[in-house]
């Protein structure tokens, strides 16, 4: 008798025609784009502040958190709102996506760890990567992504609001 496999559902977003994914449990909700209030002096990364159901919600573009060129929003455009949880607390925060795809379910068996490319470079924040047979999904360690710095700058941002 084989063993049963555990599962594990994410919710998969694309940035230009790479696939992410991040853990379904994390998401709050996903909402149509619309322009943060921009808080003077933030990082470029962080766009701002939105208001989610009364509450000040940072919003973090994904894009230029991964060293990636920025591109204007469209129609497909949009902001997950995730609850993250870090050592001490839980982080409420958007994440800006060019689209969002799908919930999809990943066997452990699935997932690869982190490619080692021979050369440093900043993997931490990938959980895995799951192949497919239309490319590679990278899942999203959350926690790593944010690293302290973002994590403060969100808390801030959110106090202030």
């Amino acid at each position: 008798m084989q063993a049963a496999t555990h599962e594990s559902q994410f919710v998969t977003l694309c940035l230009g025609a790479e696939v992410f994914a991040v853990p379904v449990s994390m998401v709050r909700e996903i909402l149509d784009y619309r322009d943060s209030f921009r808080i003077p002096e933030g990082p470029d990364y962080l766009l701002g502040l939105i208001d989610v159901r009364g509450r000040g919600t940072p919003v973090i573009d994904l894009r230029s958190k991964l060293g990636m060129a920025k591109v204007p929003p469209d129609s497909a455009t949009r902001i997950m709102v995730l609850d993250v949880p870090l050592a001490d607390r839980t982080l409420a925060l958007g994440l800006v996506a060019d689209r969002v795809l799908e919930v999809a379910t990943f066997a452990d068996d699935q997932i690869e760890g982190a490619p080692d490319v021979g050369v440093a470079w900043r993997s931490d924040y990938i959980a895995g990567v799951v192949r497919r047979e239309s490319g590679f999904v990278v899942l999203f360690n959350l926690s790593k992504l944010l690293t302290a710095d973002v994590a403060i700058l969100a808390s801030s941002a959110a106090k202030a609001a």
